[in-house]
């Protein structure tokens, strides 16, 4: 038999996730369990943060690692995801908790999360106005799949390999595949 299904509003989610010792993200009422991450996971998130964070200095734009949440309304439901890194560059993007302008989203695609990422979270990340780019990263290869938004609004799919260079042109930013993958991967 199967037990009811509890939904929360979105008050007790963040009311929920401000006292609970592992993070949950929100999909119409529902919440599901975050895993842990690896060290190669961990190392890559770490090596783009890094050099975001002073690019970014002096600019409107600031950056947030996994810890941030990403608040989507999609037609009727309301989400909360926690992305790897994301980058807003709207001064009216004020929640303490969660942020509903980013610029730029990355994922550091796992093996638990990786079809989620690719899908569901694409599509959804995909219809937030603000959003320039949405940026998987794999743990497992050096690839990243880079998801631009052009001047007509439609999302063009770049893959790039151990010899290209990652350009985040939402906010003027190059990254070469070594710089992602210190000490993760050899490149």
């Amino acid at each position: 038999m199967r037990s009811p299904v509890h939904f929360l509003t979105i008050e007790e989610y963040l009311k929920f996730e401000l006292e609970s010792d592992i993070r949950h993200e929100y999909v119409d009422g529902e919440i599901f369990a975050m895993a842990g991450a690896s060290e190669e996971h961990n190392l890559i998130a770490i090596n783009i943060i890094a050099l975001l964070r002073p690019h970014l200095r002096g600019t409107p734009c600031r950056a947030f690692v996994s810890d941030m949440k990403v608040k989507i309304k999609v037609q009727k439901a309301d989400i909360f995801y926690y992305p790897d890194l994301l980058v807003t560059c709207d001064p009216n993007d004020k929640e303490k908790y969660f942020k509903t302008r980013p610029t730029l989203i990355v994922e550091v695609l796992s093996n638990s999360t990786k079809n989620t990422d690719k899908r569901e979270k694409r599509i959804n990340y995909q219809s937030i106005e603000s959003l320039q780019e949405y940026v998987l990263v794999s743990q497992e290869e050096i690839k990243v799949e880079v998801y631009h938004r052009d001047t007509q609004g439609n999302w063009l799919l770049e893959i790039l390999g151990k010899d290209d260079e990652l350009s985040l042109n939402s906010i003027g930013l190059s990254l070469t595949m070594a710089d992602i993958y210190e000490d993760a991967i050899n490149v």
